[in-house]
């Protein structure tokens, strides 16, 4: 009977005939008369322990086995009521499908996260790795799962764009021109219009708009897919190329907005805990004390709704000795975030209203000409994880704060006419997936939840 490790997990008082399982081994302890193999195949946290004595066929050359071979095992399942696992398997044939030598990097030992970035093709086989993208794989479900109960579209909005959503300019350009022979206008300038498109084109930093044009089609969409930022950046926090999900809902105001936020993220936090329970408490015991309980305590809330000036205002009125002292118009900083959610309210926070100098060109403006509605949710212990809002259906207040930002209506006049042609109000909001991940999980480096991480300086692997 082939089965997983999984399945024997749930189900090992039930089967009383011989398995075969197949994985990796963790660690191989020999002594003269029998032996201890700590094998995982990948299918839970844990493993499970398989024990081999002397009645082997090939006793010898098993117990010399190295970390990292691959085994076929065929064995019985025994109780061990009193030990750390209820059972193991005594195996009765073990197979080598693939030899592991001397040289192979992750051995039983404490390897530093820096270590394992330049192993990434390996480190999926160490415990913080295993529960970090199984856990990510469950979140993805759950984001999934969320959106299909409530019958959004899934839409899949283009990787190549020639549109820039957020106005930053940091972008990836897709070209297939020659550098060596690059085709020039009359004024030296590149010609893009020998390019493959036809024109400059980039990687998209964000599929918001395209999504837009498909909420005011089919009421609520969503997409879930990779975005790129051409940012110099090398905080814990940021990543060249990173997973973004993004709604969008027609008839949807900032209060509405702000529902399906806290709806959404409370549906996959309570969905991880029920779960991923071994891969939770493995988080919440080596990776940050007090997890667990933080995301329950999420659960329980009910989120406040702040206004960006009453921010200001705590912040102005506050003892706290802030290392930058901000004023209306400015950004919040991260040490500003974790005051309001950590210390201040002690809960998550959505600060809503910001300043429309600091917020991007599709933003509803509100009546008071000098904020938009637009929100951010801040958590406590990770700071800001979601950015949203209403956004801007009126034709005439769009084209006229395009022209303020400086955003060509040319290049842009398929959204402009959205606002033409039945437009009607529609929220929608951004979720960076690694964020969400780090925020779960409690791993503090985008660079640990990402299988592959792409930075300034790094396309290994």
């Amino acid at each position: 009977m082939k089965v997983n490790v999984s399945y024997l997990t749930k189900h090992f008082r039930e089967i009383k005939e011989e398995v075969l399982v197949q994985g990796w081994i963790r660690t191989n302890r020999n002594q003269k008369e029998f032996g201890f193999i700590n094998f995982n195949d990948g299918t839970n946290l844990a493993g499970i322990q398989i024990v081999y004595d002397k009645d082997l066929e090939n006793f010898a050359e098993v117990s010399k086995y190295r970390v990292g071979c691959a085994l076929s095992v065929t064995g019985k399942i025994v109780l061990t009521p009193d030990a750390k696992q209820p059972y193991e398997i005594h195996a009765t044939k073990v197979v080598l499908e693939g030899d592991s030598p001397e040289d192979y990097p992750i051995q039983p030992k404490r390897h530093t996260r820096e270590f394992l970035r330049e192993q990434a093709y390996l480190r999926p086989r160490t415990n913080l790795f295993n529960a970090t993208f199984r856990v990510r794989s469950l979140l993805a479900y759950a984001i999934h799962n969320f959106f299909r109960e409530r019958e959004f579209v899934y839409v899949h909005t283009p990787i190549i764009t020639a549109s820039d959503a957020e106005g930053a300019g940091q972008m990836f350009q897709v070209t297939t021109l020659d550098f060596d022979n690059l085709p020039l206008t009359d004024d030296k300038k590149v010609d893009f219009s020998k390019d493959f498109f036809g024109r400059h084109a980039n990687l998209t930093v964000s599929g918001q708009l395209e999504a837009e044009t498909y909420a005011l089609a089919f009421k609520n969409v969503y997409t879930f897919g990779p975005t790129f930022r051409a940012e110099n950046s090398n905080t814990l926090r940021h990543a060249s190329e990173f997973w973004m999900i993004e709604p969008e809902m027609a008839f949807c105001d900032l209060d509405g907005d702000m529902d399906v936020i806290e709806d959404m993220v409370k549906y996959v936090i309570r969905y991880i805990l029920d779960n991923a329970k071994d891969e939770m408490t493995f988080f919440d015991q080596f990776v940050a004390p007090g997890k667990i309980d933080q995301l329950k305590a999420l659960l329980d809330s009910h989120i406040v709704r702040l206004p960006y000036t009453e921010a200001i205002k705590i912040f102005k009125e506050s003892s706290h000795n802030f290392e930058v002292n901000i004023s209306y118009g400015d950004d919040l900083t991260s040490e500003h975030e974790k005051f309001l959610t950590d210390t201040y309210f002690k809960a998550p926070v959505f600060v809503t209203n910001w300043p429309k100098e600091i917020k991007a060109v599709y933003m509803r403006q509100n009546d008071d000409g000098k904020t938009v509605a637009a929100v951010d949710l801040l958590v406590p212990g990770s700071g800001e994880l979601v950015g949203g809002s209403q956004r801007e259906e009126r034709l005439d207040v769009l084209l006229a704060r395009m022209k303020e930002m400086g955003v060509p209506e040319d290049s842009m006049w398929w959204y402009t006419n959205l606002r033409k042609y039945g437009g009607c109000y529609h929220s929608g909001f951004g979720l960076g997936f690694e964020r969400l991940v780090m925020y779960v999980t409690g791993v503090e480096n985008i660079r640990d939840v990402l299988p592959y991480p792409r930075t300034p300086k790094n396309c290994e692997f």
